[in-house]
């Protein structure tokens, strides 16, 4: 097998552990690309292929990480990842697990971690790999990658809920969710909202979003029922989608470019939380992106024109 076939049936994985680590589509394609430069250039072919790139594409994205923590200290309101619409990499055994550690509740959660925390968690919790391969890849004893990892695991698990719902009850409320959205619902979707459900927009100060959270099943559903009769004025439309493998939603001005994407947090029968990412420099591999703005302008016009003449 050539290194290029070599590499590109290992590119899910690599990809997937990246985006991981970084929660950016566009910054773990980056540590993929350059993890290829760098086994091209290798002048020798390493003993274990998958080993290799896995500590290249491991260490690359611990860099980026360091790096992006900076950044995103200074970000406008609040950070969400890049929403990720299918995860390359597969493993029906493990299906269950590899979508529960990538939904935008567990990328949060990963947040709190530090760099190499987030990395030796992972290699170990998501991809099973062993203390040996993780030490040579982060650059640490075993022992210590030991360490980090229970450290990281008891502060996912305190910060994970205690109750977590089965696919096939989430998928049956997010089809009954979006349908109340459709019709505008606003007693359908507070009955699928939990008490203290939560409506949060990552629009990076470059796109017209929530300007604070929005608490309580009530003010969530209105808010929602409000919004989607707004977008109809300007012929505004949504599809669901699998967003970070939970249910999810991509809006679309009225030529199908993308507005923003919505992600659903599904817990003990309920919506707990949803997410909208609206930042176009986090949308663009979703598709082309809308200029929100003038869509935005176009809305507060048309709400003029609907306006009943005195």
């Amino acid at each position: 097998m050539s290194r290029t076939e070599e590499f590109q049936e290992l590119r899910p994985l690599l990809f997937s552990i990246a985006y991981r680590i970084l929660g950016s589509v566009s910054e773990a394609e980056d540590a993929v690309q350059e993890t290829w430069l760098r086994y091209v250039d290798s002048p020798t072919e390493p003993r274990s292929v998958k080993a290799f790139l896995s500590a290249t594409v491991t260490r690359l994205s611990i860099d980026v990480l360091r790096s992006a923590r900076v950044r995103r200290e200074a970000y406008v309101g609040p950070w969400f990842p890049e929403p990720l619409l299918a995860d390359p990499y597969e493993d029906p055994a493990r299906s269950a697990e590899l979508a529960d550690s990538v939904s935008m509740a567990a990328l949060l959660l990963l947040e709190r971690l530090s760099p190499l925390e987030r990395a030796v968690f992972v290699l170990r919790e998501v991809f099973d790999f062993g203390f040996p391969e993780i030490a040579s890849a982060v650059g640490r004893s075993e022992a210590a990658c030991r360490q980090l990892a229970v450290r990281a695991r008891r502060h996912m698990t305190e910060g994970r809920p205690r109750f977590e719902a089965d696919r096939t009850e989430r998928e049956e409320l997010a089809s009954r969710f979006f349908d109340a959205l459709r019709e505008g619902d606003v007693t359908g979707l507070q009955d699928l909202l939990a008490a203290d459900a939560s409506m949060v927009g990552d629009g990076g100060g470059k796109s017209p979003q929530l300007a604070r959270a929005v608490l309580g099943a009530d003010k969530v559903a209105r808010l929602l029922a409000s919004v989607i009769a707004q977008l109809a004025l300007v012929d505004a439309t949504f599809e669901t989608h699998e967003v970070n493998c939970q249910p999810g939603a991509i809006f679309r001005d009225r030529d199908g470019k993308v507005l923003q994407t919505l992600a659903l947090d599904v817990l003990d029968g309920r919506v707990q939380a949803i997410r909208l990412v609206g930042n176009p420099d986090k949308l663009g591999h979703v598709g082309p992106v809308a200029d929100a703005w003038a869509v935005h302008r176009e809305l507060q016009q048309a709400r003029r024109d609907a306006r009943p003449t005195p």
